[in-house]
């Protein structure tokens, strides 16, 4: 089955096939000195985990946007959110990983940042899904998927104990 497909009006979502494609698609964007930096929460677990399956010394990084959010005081400090760059952020070049995008807001948070740590040489994006909506002029070097949803409807990705990807879609208020 397609990783992403649709039967009888409802979207669904085949995280793991999603997975191998992002997996496939990361390999022709990395060199040697690029540095895996996984947004909370979604992207921080892909980035572990292609860390892992790609073989490459150290640990990935992750970012959280936390702190620049535009809606900071609606949504507040996330308790799991916290960046942790163990690399020399200035001259590096750097693969951002996120699960969903889609307004474009996450990734410029993230981006101020990573430049509170430095300057980076060059800065990459790529996601599991691309859902369309943005409200900025943001766009990922590589997406496993596009998909169209209502701004009604959110996707959700979860992982397992075993590590292993499901995706959720869910209705928003």
């Amino acid at each position: 089955m397609n990783p992403a497909s649709t039967a009888a009006g409802a979207l669904f979502l085949d995280a793991e096939g999603l997975y191998r494609e992002l997996l496939h698609g990361v390999q022709r964007l990395l060199q040697a000195d690029t540095q895996l930096v996984g947004i909370t929460s979604g992207g921080a677990w892909l980035a572990e985990r292609l860390h892992k399956d790609l073989g490459r010394p150290g640990e990935a990084g992750v970012i959280s946007s936390v702190m620049h959010r535009d809606d900071y005081a609606k949504r507040g400090l996330a308790p799991t959110a916290q960046t942790k760059l163990d690399f020399d952020v200035n001259g590096a070049r750097i693969l951002l990983l996120d699960d969903v995008l889609y307004t474009g807001r996450t990734i410029r948070a993230v981006l101020n940042e990573l430049f509170d740590f430095g300057r980076p040489a060059q800065v990459m994006l790529a996601v599991l899904v691309d859902r369309g909506g943005r409200e900025l002029p943001v766009q990922a070097d590589y997406a496993a998927a596009r998909v169209a949803l209502p701004a009604s409807q959110a996707l959700a990705l979860a992982r397992d104990a075993g590590g292993l990807f499901t995706f959720a879609v869910e209705t928003v208020s």
